[in-house]
């Protein structure tokens, strides 16, 4: 699969309707800059829809990728190692943060199994009919993929993408639910941005001590030197320190910018995606949003590299796509503002003519 194919495929958001929707921006009733970021974000929907009114978001979707990744047996992680279908139940069964909001605001929540090590009749049919293979390699002595595994997940984050675009969704909340997987996100962006491991190295979503903040920045270490070699093959890339989880949200990512869908991201693992995806095709972040800062060192290097500043910073670290979930209705009042504030009146002259009286020709 070559990714550098996205690049011809994705094309920016319209920009002759943005500078049409700017232009009626400075028209309307509550003067320019009153609203802040939502004026920019307004703009930035009335391009990607390609309507200067923008339409209203009607068919938001969460869509988390789950996996289970090999470095968590180091016990880099603040969960055991191959417990990510729990995160899962906990979602299923709403009980988890995420799901608590989707179900506050009404969203539908979709999660897929691209790489959980699990027995499949813990999980219903429907989310683990897709996986890739059960848990991703060691990335500090191994490969998290083979070539065709790799190739495997870019091609369901594809699939995934173009069912929710056929299905109507309109906007996509892009999150994780993985276990052990803040490591090989941090390793891919160390790769990509040219920083060491212990510039990137985070507590991941549910907390480390020092100890295993140690162990972690060890195997992004290890990791890097495994991913050097492949820097300029994105697959490779993943298929080396990525996982069935990240290849799958890469894909998705591209695909989702060819079918003009907008997504905001999460955490450092959306991020880790983002970037890869952005070095096969350089126009796909024009389709995406950062929606929180997740305190991940690695995330704000990846984010600062794409030029996305995020909406929210509230401190929300716990993954799952719950930081961007709060960052919809921010969007979504951006659409509304954008579509619904009326227009000041044109001015009239007293005698509602066009003509000043008592200046001639005027």
């Amino acid at each position: 699969m070559n990714l550098d194919d996205f690049s011809d495929l994705i094309e920016r958001p319209d920009g002759g309707i943005r500078r049409d929707a700017e232009e009626r921006r400075e028209r309307l009733v509550v003067p320019p800059g009153a609203l802040g970021r939502l004026d920019e974000l307004g703009e930035w929907l009335s391009a990607a829809q390609g309507s200067v009114r923008v339409r209203a978001i009607e068919q938001p979707k969460v869509v988390l990728f789950a996996g289970d990744h090999g470095v968590a047996s180091l016990d880099v992680s603040g969960r055991r190692a191959g417990t990510a279908h729990e995160l899962v139940r906990a979602v299923l069964d709403g009980a988890s943060p995420v799901a608590v909001l989707a179900r506050s605001a009404n969203v539908p929540v979709r999660v897929v199994d691209a790489g959980l090590d699990c027995d499949p009749e813990l999980l219903p049919a429907e989310v683990v009919r897709h996986r890739i293979r059960w848990g991703s390699g060691r990335i500090d002595v191994e490969d998290a993929l083979t070539s065709e595994e790799a190739e495997a997940a870019l091609r369901l984050g594809v699939a995934i993408a173009d069912e929710e675009a056929d299905s109507g969704t309109d906007l996509v909340v892009l999150g994780d639910l993985s276990v052990g997987g803040t490591t090989p996100a941090s390793t891919l962006i160390a790769a990509l941005c040219g920083t060491d491991a212990s510039v990137v190295t985070g507590r991941g979503g549910a907390g480390i001590d020092d100890l295993a903040w140690m162990r972690k920045c060890a195997a992004v270490r290890d990791a890097l030197r495994r991913a050097r070699p492949v820097l300029g093959d994105q697959p490779a890339l993943l298929a080396a320190v990525g996982g069935a989880d990240l290849a799958a949200m890469t894909g998705f990512l591209l695909q989702a910018s060819v079918r003009r869908m907008p997504v905001i991201l999460d955490g450092v693992v959306g991020a880790a995606c983002a970037l890869v995806a952005q070095r096969a095709a350089f126009r796909a972040p024009d389709w995406w949003l950062a929606g929180q800062v997740s305190g991940e060192p690695a995330q704000s290097k990846a984010l600062d590299r794409m030029a996305l500043n995020p909406l929210l910073d509230h401190g929300v670290h716990v993954g799952e796509g719950t930081g961007a979930l709060l960052a919809l209705p921010l969007v979504q009042a951006a659409a509304a503002f954008a579509a619904e504030l009326p227009e000041r009146p044109e001015p009239t002259t007293p005698d509602g003519g066009g003509d000043v009286p008592g200046v001639p020709g005027a």
